[in-house]
């Protein structure tokens, strides 16, 4: 029988079925950070238990972490007892723990791709819905309840309804200045934000196939965004590139064994998904949102759109959303003024990203009122832009580089954007008040974010 890339995964790691049909399914890897594992935690306490397989776990605080003075003890006194916590936890159940000193510190979406942590086959989990990053290195990533999160602790297992597929199929070359974030909130604005609820996601087609790793990593990202599981891409000769001597990655006669094992994790030939969706490279530009949710996207250079153009039942929740935003139906976004630029999060706050940003501002000064949180990824992100060269490029532009860290992304640390501001930001979710309270979002990828903060105001990159 033909069989999809998630069928094989899902297959091998079931542990048992209950009548009901629900899998007992192993789990290969859980991250934990420090906002949804107190309470599991917590949990393991007060029934006398330890992790199944400590070996299997990772700690990383990101969520709550400044981005500057990390040398110091966190002010805020709620974030310093979430990350005390995070520390605490993994210390007494003798569980890996990468603290804000530590060489592998940063954002756990991050962190394990770039170890080699997240390796092709893995089932992964973590109490965070961009868990689905790690499936763009063959995995079936996902994330979890803290309920769950205490489930996998005690047992390494899991209970789960094994969703439905969706393939979805990129044909064709992206043009140029057009980025995987842009390949992202072009589906999503496609699909609608509901349109892959219940789905696990393929990608696949030749756009695909030819993106770096990195930009793997931004598309099954935001998968989520689009109501989908999680999302997943077949390992080629880039993963195995991109794996090869990382540090937890097998090595030697192990790594050639694993190779040739990985070279089977693909969807057969004739494999049968529950949906197939389909989507030329070509007819996607640079894309901005313009609302509240990240399936409000248009192309840069397009218009709102009109009211009329809206589904009536939709037309009130679009109402609204302009209405947060301070925009009107039909406005074009090229022009509009920005306050904050956030170059970041675990959907574009690796290398490249920061090798986009820097090849548009390059020769250029940062626009003149503007504020600009340019935060990587995690230590090994900040030593590569050091390393290469792009801080100089940054200082010399008027920016400056912080320190690892969700920053911006969301409201739980020192990086808000302020009521009634205008943020372009390179993170995942527009959502009211996920930037700070009363705060204006609007997503976009590092090229048109280094536009803006060269201008002052939506640019479309491909001009400079």
């Amino acid at each position: 029988m033909k069989k999809t890339l998630f069928e094989k995964i899902w297959e091998r790691h079931i542990v048992d079925t209950l009548p009901d049909g629900t899998t007992q399914l192993y789990i290969d890897r859980l991250y934990c950070h420090e906002v949804t594992s107190p309470q599991a935690f917590a949990g393991l306490r007060e029934r006398g238990l330890k992790p199944f397989r400590p070996g299997r776990i990772t700690c990383v605080p990101d969520h709550n972490v400044p981005t500057l003075n990390q040398d110091k003890p966190i002010e805020d006194p709620v974030s310093r007892k979430q990350v005390d916590t995070l520390e605490k936890n993994a210390t007494d159940f003798g569980l890996a723990y990468y603290g804000l000193q530590h060489p592998r510190n940063g954002i756990v979406h991050v962190v394990g791709p770039e170890n080699g942590l997240t390796l092709p086959g893995m089932t992964i989990v973590c109490g965070d819905s961009h868990t689905s990053t790690h499936g763009a290195l063959g995995a079936i990533a996902f994330g979890i309840g803290t309920s769950e999160v205490e489930m996998t602790l005690a047992t390494q297992c899991i209970m789960q309804r094994k969703p439905r597929t969706m393939r979805i199929t990129l044909d064709g070359q992206l043009r140029a200045g057009v980025t995987a974030k842009d390949i992202a909130l072009y589906i999503i604005a496609r699909m609608t934000t509901g349109g892959a609820t219940g789905y696990f996601v393929e990608y696949a087609g030749e756009a695909i196939r030819q993106a770096t790793m990195e930009e793997r990593l931004t598309i099954c990202n935001l998968s989520i965004e689009m109501g989908a599981r999680g999302g997943m891409i077949a390992p080629d000769a880039v993963t195995f590139e991109y794996l090869k001597g990382r540090a937890f990655a097998p090595r030697g006669a192990e790594w050639e064994k694993a190779r040739v094992a990985w070279q089977n994790l693909y969807s057969d030939e004739g494999a049968v998904f529950d949906k197939e969706v389909h989507f030329c490279a070509e007819d996607i530009d640079p894309m901005v949102t313009y609302g509240t949710n990240p399936g409000m996207g248009i192309g840069i250079r397009e218009a709102i759109p009109s009211l009329d153009s809206i589904d009536e039942a939709g037309r009130i929740s679009f109402l609204k959303a302009l209405d947060y935003m301070g925009f009107r139906p039909g406005e074009p976004m090229l022009g509009k003024p920005v306050d904050y630029v956030f170059l970041g999060s675990c959907t574009n706050g690796r290398i490249e990203d920061f090798r986009a940003f820097a090849s548009i501002v390059k020769g250029r000064r940062k626009a003149s009122g503007l504020t600009a949180w340019l935060v990587p990824g995690s230590r090994q992100v900040e030593q590569q832009i050091r390393a290469e060269g792009i801080d100089a490029i940054l200082t010399e532009a008027g920016f400056a580089l912080r320190q690892p860290g969700c920053s911006a992304c969301l409201a739980m640390n020192d990086d808000k954007v302020p009521a009634g501001r205008y943020a372009v930001s390179t993170s995942n979710r527009n959502f009211e008040g996920r930037q700070g309270p009363g705060a204006r979002t609007i997503l976009a990828g590092p090229l048109v974010a280094a536009a803006a903060a060269v201008t002052g105001k939506i640019t479309d990159p491909r001009t400079l």
